[in-house]
């Protein structure tokens, strides 16, 4: 049996739990299992290493970031290797080169093309367990980018796609997959399972006990995910394309504080108008979400859209650059907002759900200020400072039962 498991840098902060995740994995290794480790760096090292680099200079350019951050990884890796060496382990560390991941040229949100797995497998066939550096890949150029935070779950799924793992464990610090974040809301209950379209959308939406890309490749590659809890032997959460029971009426609320509004004001009401912006954001690789446009009027109308926080300046530097081109009058940017959102698959048969979520809301004075839904899940915007209101009372109307 091949196991891929991933540790985040938490599980690995310090000399102590660099051992406890040795031992754990030393223990499938002696059943007879072949057994992937994948690492994130250790603690807080990648938040340190970006007030490092800002320190230095404040706006670093994105290659050198990447050069910097994959530090963090190759740390970790070598560290947890010495420690299965002191247990009597025989295991080897390997980084993004060594392994050869191939990835897209964008630093700091590269994407997987290809993992060779040749020296993996001679590796494993020498019954060593592999060690290897998460978050990070060699572009074209034969540079280290970095898939962006949470990107060690994304590289731990890639590898176990490519190697044809019978299971890819991702080790958090909760046991499992909530209904919420039990930090935020306290009555958060455990899923035993849930289907990946569910935990995508969560995921995308500001769950962070997964990272999206990871999910889709899953999905993609039906690879079987479990995530479990690095602290104890508690069964997890599995992902997967079916659950065996029937649906909840939702699966989870989750909450996304680094959101953005941007309003594209007085742009002209003529087609491709919004082709125009959307294919500018495109290019440059920049992520949109909740799109809404206003009725036109007096010949104009206006776009608002939200984004992650990280890329307000690149966007608005973008389109106030292209204003003419786009026909907009100004940009508008409101970073005082946050999504809540609530997912899940029973949407589909159960009418009323966004008149509870609505209901909840007004219950406790909570504003909402932009709507967007797809099939399984229904997303408001409102102001930061109530987001974990709103996700308590929002859970508590779906859960109360």
């Amino acid at each position: 049996m091949l196991i891929v498991k991933k540790f985040g840098g938490s599980s690995v902060a310090d000399k102590e739990k660099i051992y406890r995740v040795a031992e754990r994995c030393i223990e499938d290794y002696r059943q007879g299992h072949d057994v992937v480790v994948v690492l994130s760096a250790m603690g807080k090292t990648t938040d340190q290493l970006i007030a490092l680099a800002k320190n230095i200079n404040p706006n670093p350019s994105k290659r050198e970031l990447d050069m910097l951050l994959a530090t963090g990884e190759q740390t970790s890796v070598a560290l947890m290797s010495m420690a299965m060496g002191a247990l009597g382990v025989p295991s080897v560390s390997l980084n993004a080169f060594q392994v050869a991941m191939h990835t897209s040229s964008a630093y700091g949100n590269s994407r997987f093309k290809r993992i060779d797995s040749q020296r993996i497998r001679h590796e494993l066939d020498s019954r060593k367990i592999v060690i290897i550096t998460g978050f990070q890949g060699v572009n074209k150029y034969e540079d280290v980018t970095t898939l962006g935070r949470g990107g060690s779950d994304t590289t731990a799924v890639a590898l176990a796609a490519a190697l044809k793992a019978d299971v890819c464990e991702i080790f958090t610090d909760v046991e499992g997959i909530y209904t919420a974040d039990p930090r935020v809301v306290p009555n958060a209950r455990k899923l035993k399972e849930i289907t990946y379209d569910e935990m995508l959308e969560l995921a995308t939406l500001g769950a962070k006990v997964l990272h999206n890309r990871s999910v889709e490749l899953a999905k993609k590659y039906g690879v079987q995910l479990v995530v479990r809890s690095s602290l104890n032997t508690a069964e997890g959460t599995i992902v997967k394309e079916e659950v065996d029971v029937e649906s909840m009426l939702i699966s989870g609320v989750a909450a996304d504080k680094n959101t953005a509004c941007i309003a594209v004001i007085g742009v002209k009401d003529i087609p491709g108008t919004a082709f125009k912006i959307f294919e500018l954001l495109g290019k440059k690789n920049l992520n949109v979400d909740n799109i809404i446009q206003s009725i036109g009027r007096e010949g104009t109308k206006d776009i608002s859209f939200t984004i992650a926080r990280d890329d307000v300046r690149d966007v608005v530097s973008l389109l106030e650059e292209n204003k003419n081109r786009i026909t907009a009058q100004r940009i508008e940017v409101d970073e005082t907002v946050a999504k809540v959102s609530v997912v899940g698959a029973g949407m589909l048969s159960n009418p009323g759900v966004a008149a509870k979520m609505f209901e909840a809301l007004y219950s406790a004075g909570i504003n909402i200020r932009m709507i967007a839904t797809s099939e399984i899940r229904i997303t408001v915007l409102l102001d930061e400072a109530d987001a974990e209101k709103a996700m308590r009372v929002v859970h508590d109307q779906f859960m109360e039962d």
